[in-house]
């Protein structure tokens, strides 16, 4: 044997003293570390199945409050939509099957009232859709004069909206007083009418500031494309997508429930009140935000015009 054997020994073990081959054959990439290496060089085990996907789908959420293109709106923008609701619900189950809100609604109700399908009137029908063309006329106007600012033209509106619900909220007030004996030339009947316009205008405005504002899904007021892309964008959108827009119909629907427990078995004020809550809760948080200059609140951050 002697120094041919030697030879022989020294080419069947590698440099790290292992024999030849047996690293290779079990890792055949050579990403198996060498024996002795510190632990920080040793590959660290794979996550458990869905681990991976856990801080996105944190983020995703977060991003309802804490969205860099759209800072605080989502959540804000949420309240509007449960107090659309509300609003609704007061003015089919109280004001004599109208919708203030959805005007695709209100369209065929109106044609109904046309064709004398019994229960729908035409002059509250009437006075909702030119309430809403009015709103949306003036907050076409408004937008232009804060649209630098996204918090500070959800604050301007929504204060103007405030005021129309509360204005609303006394008149429904003295329609529950008044009431004895309901007759379509009546009083009440009326200040039903009065009451359908004034949220019908306050309707207009904020659909105007939402399309302005321009958070994805988030309308306030109508969910048909939103319930589209939930079922249309199932298997393709993010989380965070997911997460909004059933939320905006969760609550649209939270909303809807309980402004009709509230005419029930309340009165129109009652269940006119939480919805001037929601709006004054957006005020106030709308102003503190404004305070506070953030790139969310540029209208450049939603794709508007740069600001002139």
């Amino acid at each position: 044997m002697g120094r041919a054997g030697a030879r022989d020994d020294h080419h069947t073990a590698d440099d790290n003293g292992d024999p030849a081959g047996d690293d290779k054959g079990d890792d055949p990439l050579g990403t198996t570390p060498p024996r002795g290496a510190p632990s920080w060089s040793r590959p660290r085990p794979l996550p458990a199945d869905g681990a991976a996907d856990r801080p996105a789908r944190m983020r995703s959420w977060a991003g309802l409050v804490r969205d860099p293109a759209h800072g605080s709106l989502p959540v804000l923008l949420l309240v509007l939509t449960a107090a659309t609701g509300l609003i609704d619900a007061v003015s089919i189950l109280g004001l004599g099957r109208v919708f203030v809100a959805n005007m695709t609604g209100n369209v065929v109700f109106l044609g109904f009232a046309l064709a004398g399908a019994p229960g729908f009137s035409l002059a509250p029908s009437l006075a909702a859709l030119a309430g809403f063309l009015a709103g949306a006329l003036a907050g076409g106007r408004l937008v232009h004069c804060w649209a630098g600012n996204r918090g500070r033209l959800l604050r301007n509106i929504t204060a103007l909206e405030f005021g129309l619900v509360a204005l609303s909220t006394v008149i429904a007030t003295a329609i529950t007083t008044v009431i004895t004996a309901v007759s379509p030339a009546g009083p009440p009947a009326v200040a039903a009418v009065a009451v359908a316009a004034l949220l019908a205008v306050a309707m207009g405005l904020q659909n105007t500031m939402a399309r302005r504002l321009a958070v994805p899904d988030l309308t306030t007021t109508v969910l048909t494309m939103t319930l589209t892309g939930i079922a249309a964008d199932a298997h393709r959108s993010p989380t965070g997508t997911i997460a909004r827009r059933v939320l905006a119909v969760l609550t649209m629907f939270a909303g809807a429930v309980a402004g009709a427990l509230l005419v029930l078995h309340t009165s129109l004020a009652w269940a006119l009140a939480p919805a001037a809550l929601a709006l004054a809760v957006v005020v106030l948080v709308a102003t503190a935000a404004s305070r506070h200059p953030a790139g969310w609140q540029n209208d450049t951050a939603a794709g508007g015009p740069p600001r002139r």
